[in-house]
């Protein structure tokens, strides 16, 4: 009889364990900068990602990135105009991008170095690399953080999950994408540096909590009250 109540208990708690989703929380800082004339002033932003079974959510306040592996199915979500672009998987951005967008993909270069630096980033020891990302109107110069020692299957994740969101943000064609796979770990921090048509960049994302908790509803889902789009508009990717 004990041991048939163990067995239970431990049954209950297994399957408590496994229904639970990852959520990561990430604080975004991003300097003041002067563009063309207009000011922008200093902005502070807290993402959050969910990663469950065989699917993801980053949700942020401008824009989210949802995918949906039993559907074969990714969502790129523009809060701003309430829009959404549906995309088969797996990613072919080619097919929902203006074509000044996608000209602009084909010359995109990765560089990453690890730099053979270990810090200590909140509770997460990290290994430090720099990466250098080169488009045809700027030079995206980048420090990652990344660790192995986080609570669930990072390789995993990388390479089902955010090799399909890096091309669906970042932009990254096959080639790139395979450049930037070279960091091994779960980005922790990552320290952004740009300088577009004169404009200093700089944006700062740093994880802040990894923990087990059940996704709200809907956190898989596109928002109902938005219109879906077949691609892209020029207003979209200016937003971005």
């Amino acid at each position: 009889m004990k041991k048939t109540i163990l067995c239970l208990v431990l049954l209950v708690f297994t399957t408590v364990f496994l229904s639970a989703d990852v959520y990561i929380k990430q604080n975004v800082h991003t300097d003041a900068f002067s563009m063309m004339g207009q000011s922008q002033p200093a902005k502070d932003e807290v993402n959050h990602m969910w990663i469950g079974k065989n699917r993801m959510a980053m949700l942020g306040a401008e824009q989210s990135f949802i995918l949906d592996g039993d559907k074969n199915m990714a969502y790129m979500i523009n809060h701003q105009s309430k829009n959404y672009v549906e995309m088969a998987l797996p990613l072919d951005m080619s097919k929902y991008l203006p074509e000044q967008f996608t000209q602009m993909m084909s010359g995109i270069t990765v560089e990453v170095k690890p730099t053979g630096q270990k810090e200590k980033v909140n509770q997460w020891m990290c290994d430090i690399y720099d990466v250098t990302m080169n488009m045809m109107m700027f030079k995206m110069n980048m420090k990652v953080w990344a660790s192995t020692d986080v609570p669930f299957d990072w390789k995993a994740f990388q390479e089902e999950m955010f090799s399909q969101m890096a091309k669906a943000t970042m932009r990254l064609t096959d080639d790139a994408l395979k450049e930037f796979m070279k960091i091994q770990g779960y980005q922790i921090k990552t320290e952004i540096k740009m300088n577009v048509m004169g404009a200093e960049m700089k944006t700062i994302q740093e994880v802040v909590e990894i923990a087990d908790k059940d996704a709200p509803g809907g956190t898989y889902d596109p928002p109902a009250d938005y219109k879906k789009m077949d691609k892209f508009s020029m207003q979209d990717m200016m937003q971005r």
